[in-house]
């Protein structure tokens, strides 16, 4: 029985997450992106089931405490939250997920699924994460200044992932990113459940 990869990507905002996995999800179709459920209110153009589910506080509390969760993690004010649920049946069908979420929620992810695979994007340096969060120009300076502050601390969790890929050159990155994958899906116990039938008959 083949069982779907479990991919945590983390990087700390401005690193070029978003992008990556963006591309990611378009060249490969094989894997599936985890929809986050969330109190934050959707921004222009975000449409409910896409983005996210959006949800109250209250229902989101209540999800909480029914254990709906697989992780979850209050980030500038707003709740989220990835449904236990959908990530268990989607793998079981052989389905490889993907999450994008922070070293809080990978620490509580790997507890649950130990087989998880952990992927952090780094920026090529400080002063170029600072210069992209700048160069938005969609925030104020205190509002820069924390999410500066909050990178710093996101990247003293490092070490607790499997493969680091830095982002200096968007095309490069990438195709970092899609060897993990690559990678994961030859291991022993994936070709074993894959190649069942092929292996059966020449061993």
């Amino acid at each position: 029985m083949i069982t779907g990869n479990l991919y945590v990507i983390v990087a700390p905002s401005g690193a070029g997450k978003t992008s990556l996995v963006a591309a990611l999800l378009r060249d490969d179709p094989g894997i599936q992106l985890s929809v986050s459920w969330t109190t934050r209110p959707p921004r222009e153009g975000e449409v409910n089931g896409c983005e996210y589910h959006f949800v109250s506080r209250r229902e989101f509390e209540h999800m909480l405490r029914e254990d709906e969760f697989l992780e979850h993690a209050e980030v500038y004010g707003n709740l989220y939250g990835t449904s236990k649920r959908w990530i268990t049946d989607a793998r079981a069908a052989g389905q490889d997920v993907l999450l994008e979420i922070d070293w809080q929620g990978a620490q509580q992810v790997r507890r649950i699924f130990a087989d998880t695979t952990s992927i952090f994007i780094l920026p090529p340096s400080i002063e170029t994460l600072e210069n992209r969060l700048t160069g938005r120009g969609k925030d104020a300076p205190d509002v820069i200044a924390k999410r500066l502050a909050s990178a710093r601390e996101e990247m003293r969790h490092i070490a607790e992932a499997d493969y680091i890929i830095v982002n200096d050159h968007f095309d490069t990155a990438l195709g970092d990113l899609k060897a993990v994958v690559r990678a994961c899906r030859l291991t022993r116990n994936q070709q074993l459940a894959r190649r069942s039938t092929l292996i059966s008959q020449i061993v």
